[in-house]
Formats: structure tokens, C-alpha cells, sequence
């Protein structure tokens, strides 16, 4: 499909001062994407941004709730809006060929030497929050109110919102009337806005299940309670949760992805360590997904014939991500602005994702606040295309070659969200 417009587009002095200032935030964005840094250590990172943003005259905090910075600037009576952009990188070893590609080294928290990447293209979002703050600050005689600009840590570990709240975000600064964000997508071509009404990213929920046995020689299994027997006929219950258990039209994800037991071929082990991701969408499917889990690892035990004191130990993870819900008032509100500044065929409703992303949390926190994130596609035009025709697979995002056309993400997403502020803050 071409992107050709079949609408009207705007071209104002917003569209010509992103691409004027484009080359410089270019610069912002080849040196984040050099030089990332894992989950709760974003020190240089968000000190290069909090630098920018006291530059341009926002009262900037720094390390709050972590490594996170709150940037605020107040221009007068009037509402009260966020936009967030997250900052960590990914224990990925980067393959892109990118001239600019990150060589960065780092330990990981569980103690494993790693590379790291921006292979979420957080580095695109820092890059376009950076030219908002700015093209923002250049039309404060156009807008009256509180901008409240976030940078936050720790996204991919799905606790970075949850410490920037509990520290008292919504206490210390203005509370918003509107939350923003984007997120680039590896499944749009660049420069076009995907959205969704409502849900759009799941609940995501990390499980450990410890299964006990009798371990002995492999032998001699009668004398014996093996895990691994056990272990396997959890995981074939555990399919029947999204399966015999859910409303077919409720979605829903229990996923085994490691399975670990034993040492030696001829050794029947005293236990096996199960590893799941549960996705969701409201908080009712969650619960009954992580009750199901439960019962399942204990039922399965019983009927092995373990013993009390042997019974599957099942942790959830505290790293929970809960939903991210896009209030319906602010998104067709900027669906019908991005509509007419970016053309139609520009602006796609796409269905909701299975991913997390912990932006819901500052919804959650006050459901009295409009939220909204939307994604900016990243995918070059013609490679796209060509493999909509060849049905070739794209990197993905987490890939170690995903790099996106990071030109037309940030200038699309600092036009977007400009244009989408001054809107919700219009005199």
C-alpha cells in the first residue's frame, strides 16, 4: 500500500520545525543508541536529558524513583499534561551493521556479562521527548498550563512507573489531566501511527512453579516421585487454562518457557524448576490465570501421590506489568487530530497487543486521568512492503537486528505528541 495521502495534510510551521531541527536531534539519537544502559542504571542516560531539559528552562529532579527525571515547566493557568519516554537498554548483543552500533558491555543483575542495546528503540522515544520539550518550549504563547515531562527507568523490567509513583510522582508534581507516550513499532511501516480504544498492552505476569519429587536411580523409578513426569503433566494442564477455562473471545497467554530438571541420563532428580510468562488483559482473567496455576501445580501433586510437605511451590514474581488501557475521550480525540495533520493512511487502528508495557500504571494510579499511547511504525517502506508480498518474517523488536528508520519515528512521534499537547493545552 502506498502512503500517499487521500487527505488533507497539515503543513504548518510545527512539520517544518521538526525537520529543521531533525539533523541535531539525530545527533541526540545516534549517541543514546551508542552508548545504552541496562534497567535501573540509566545514570548517563538521564543525565545527558536532564541536562537538555534545565537548558530549555523546565525545573528538572533527578534521580527519583531510581535513575528517573521529572521535568516540569508551569506557563500559566490551565491543565496539567505528561508525557513519558523510558530510558533502559537491553542485555542483547547488538547485529544491526549500524556504523553508529552499540558496543556497550555491562553485568546484568543476575551476574551474567552481557552486551547491551536499545532493541526496544527506547532511544528513538528519549529522542523524541526531547525535541517535544523543545519544540514546545519554542510556542509557549500558544498554550497555557503544567508540562509535566518524564523520563523513566527500568520499563523492560516492569518496575520503573511503580517506583516513580511510589516515590510520590503524582504528590510532589502536578498530577496530570493527561498522560502521553509512543512506542515504536516493528510491525508498521515508518511514520505511520498505530492506536487502539481501550486495551492495548497486557497484563504481564512472571510465574516460577517449583515441583518436588523422591529422586533415586533412573533404574529404579518405582522407588521414586519424579519431577519431570510431574513437571510435564503440568505443563499439559496448564493449556487447558486459555482452552476449557476462558471464554474463547477473552485473550490470554500461559506460557512454559523454560523447563529445567536433572543432571545425568541415569539420575532421576529430586525436582524441576518451571518458568512462565501469563498474559492478560483485565485484572478478573489475570486472577483467575494465576489462581488456575495454582491449583493446577497442587492437583497434579496430589495425584502423583506427593506428600503434603512435597506439595509445587508456585512465586510470582514481583516484576508484574499490569495492563495499559487508552481511555476512549483522548484517543479518538487525537485520532481525528493525527487524522487531519498526518493524512488518513497515515493513522491505523490496529489490534491490541500481548506485550507489556508499564505506562498503564500512571492510568491505574488516578482513573480519573485520559491516557494515551500510540505506536510510530519504524520498518523502511520498501522493506516492508516486501515482505507484506513474500511473507518474510521482520526483526522484531527485542531483536538483535532491529533497527528502526529512526529518522521518520522521531519526527513523526515529536510531531505527533507536540501537535497532541497543544491541543489538550490550547488557550
Amino acid at each position: 500500500m502506498s502512503l500517499l495521502l487521500s487527505t488533507t495534510v497539515i503543513a504548518d510551521t510545527l512539520t517544518e520545525s521538526v525537520k529543521q531541527q531533525l539533523p541535531e536531534l539525530m545527533t541526540v539519537y545516534r549517541d543514546l543508541h551508542q552508548t545504552p544502559e541496562l534497567s535501573s542504571v540509566e545514570v548517563k542516560t538521564a543525565k545527558k536529558l536532564a541536562k537538555q531539559a534545565r537548558e530549555l528552562g523546565f525545573t528538572v529532579t533527578e534521580n527519583f524513583g531510581g535513575t528517573g527525571v521529572v521535568a516540569v515547566l508551569k506557563n500559566g493557568a490551565g491543565p496539567t499534561v505528561m508525557i513519558r519516554a523510558d530510558m533502559d537498554g537491553l542485555p542483547v548483543v547488538e547485529q544491526t551493521g549500524l556504523a553508529f552500533a552499540s558496543k556497550q558491555i555491562a553485568m546484568t543483575e543476575e551476574g551474567t556479562e552481557t552486551g547491551v542495546m536499545h532493541a526496544c528503540a527506547h532511544d528513538t522515544h528519549m529522542t523524541a521527548w526531547l525535541g517535544t520539550a523543545k519544540e514546545l518550549v519554542a510556542r509557549k504563547s500558544n498554550w497555557s498550563g503544567t508540562l509535566v515531562m518524564i523520563l523513566q527507568p527500568a520499563e523492560e523490567r516492569g518496575r520503573g512507573a511503580r517506583d516513580m509513583l511510589k516515590e510520590g510522582l503524582y504528590e510532589k508534581f502536578p498530577k496530570p489531566d493527561y498522560a502521553l507516550a509512543f512506542h515504536n513499532s516493528a510491525d508498521l511501516p515508518a511514520g505511520v501511527i498505530g492506536y487502539t480504544d481501550g486495551f492495548t498492552l497486557a497484563n504481564v505476569d512472571s510465574v516460577n512453579i517449583t515441583v518436588h519429587g523422591v529422586g533415586g536411580h533412573g533404574a529404579y523409578p518405582h522407588a521414586t516421585k519424579d519431577p519431570i513426569v510431574l513437571g510435564s503433566r503440568i505443563v499439559g494442564a496448564l493449556q487447558t487454562l486459555v482452552s476449557r477455562e476462558l471464554d474463547p473471545q477473552e485473550p490470554a497467554v500461559v506460557t512454559v518457557g523454560s523447563f529445567q530438571s536433572g543432571s545425568k541420563h541415569n539420575i532421576i532428580s529430586d525436582k524441576a524448576t518451571l518458568l512462565l510468562t501469563v498474559r492478560s488483559y483485565s485484572d478478573e482473567t489475570r486472577q483467575k490465570l494465576l489462581d488456575g496455576i495454582a491449583r493446577i501445580a497442587k492437583g497434579e501433586a496430589i495425584t502423583a501421590g506427593l506428600s503434603d510437605e512435597l506439595m509445587p511451590e508456585v512465586e510470582i514474581q514481583d516484576e508484574y506489568t499490569p495492563a495499559t488501557f487508552n481511555t476512549a475521550e483522548i484517543t479518538q480525540q487525537m485520532v481525528g487530530l493525527f487524522e487531519q495533520r498526518f493524512g488518513q493512511e497515515r493513522v491505523r487502528a490496529i489490534k491490541p497487543s500481548m506485550a507489556g508495557e508499564d505506562f498503564g500504571r500512571y492510568y491505574r494510579a488516578d482513573k480519573s486521568i485520559q491516557s494515551l499511547i500510540f505506536w510510530v511504525g519504524g520498518v523502511p517502506e520498501k522493506q516492508w512492503q516486501q515482505a507484506k508480498e513474500s511473507g518474510a518474517k521482520l526483526p522484531s523488536l527485542h531483536s538483535p537486528f532491529w533497527a528502526p528508520e529512526a529518522d521518520k519515528v522521531i519526527a513523526t512521534a515529536t510531531e505527533a505528541l507536540t501537535a497532541a499537547s497543544l491541543k489538550l493545552l490550547a488557550k
